[in-house]
């Protein structure tokens, strides 16, 4: 028998509570994924990459993805730390989960955010990528789109609440570095060196 599929990749994700919300908060970095029965929220930071949150709103369960680009070029990557850094790889891991969860696939509705134009010295455009995908892989499963965030030219801090679906998304306009475009970089030339790692509310 087949071991359950994993609920976070990398290892790099971070559990911790917060207060604010006054729940434990799940944080996850670009290459990872969490899905949960649990009431708690989960957190990213996108730039060009995009996060879907799927959610079966009858039993309450819910994740969030991090992916960096659609696909990998030529053979699939059989590594789970490294392959969810790809949406084809990453939608599938978040559904898969869902469904040991207790979620019903036919049940399963989806937010998505980010694929901002924040990597200005890329020759081609990874966000409308990205943006591209997530649309056509959710039109080809027939997962209905509840709302979305995607495009323009910020970075986006998303916090997901799977067991109502209530996603706060806040738009930084400004900042005084740029840690943000730096961690994408910086994993988009990983994959050079890796072996083969209901309605949106904006608020400032």
């Amino acid at each position: 028998m087949s071991p359950p599929p994993a609920k976070l990749v990398h290892g790099r994700a971070s559990k911790y509570l917060d207060r604010h919300f006054n729940r434990q908060a799940m944080k996850i970095l670009p290459g990872e994924f969490y899905a949960t029965a649990q009431d708690e929220v989960i957190v990213t930071v996108l730039g060009s990459c995009v996060a879907a949150c799927l959610l079966d709103p009858i039993a309450m369960v819910g994740g969030m993805n991090h992916f960096m680009l659609p696909m990998k070029q030529g053979e699939r990557d059989p590594d789970v730390f490294y392959a969810a850094r790809y949406g084809v790889a990453a939608m599938e891991f978040l559904i898969n989960n869902l469904l040991h969860l207790g979620a019903q696939r036919d049940r399963l509705v989806a937010k998505a955010f980010g694929g901002g134009r924040v990597m200005l010295g890329m020759t081609s455009d990874v966000g409308d990528q990205n943006i591209d995908f997530v649309r056509q892989f959710l039109r080809n499963e027939n997962i209905p789109v509840w709302s979305e965030d995607l495009g323009g030219t910020h970075p986006r801090k998303v916090y997901f609440f799977p067991h109502t679906g209530q996603v706060l998304v806040k738009r930084i306009e400004s900042t005084h570095n740029d840690t943000v475009l730096i961690r994408e970089l910086t994993y988009l030339q990983e994959f050079n060196r890796a072996p083969m790692d209901g309605d949106v509310e904006l608020f400032s």
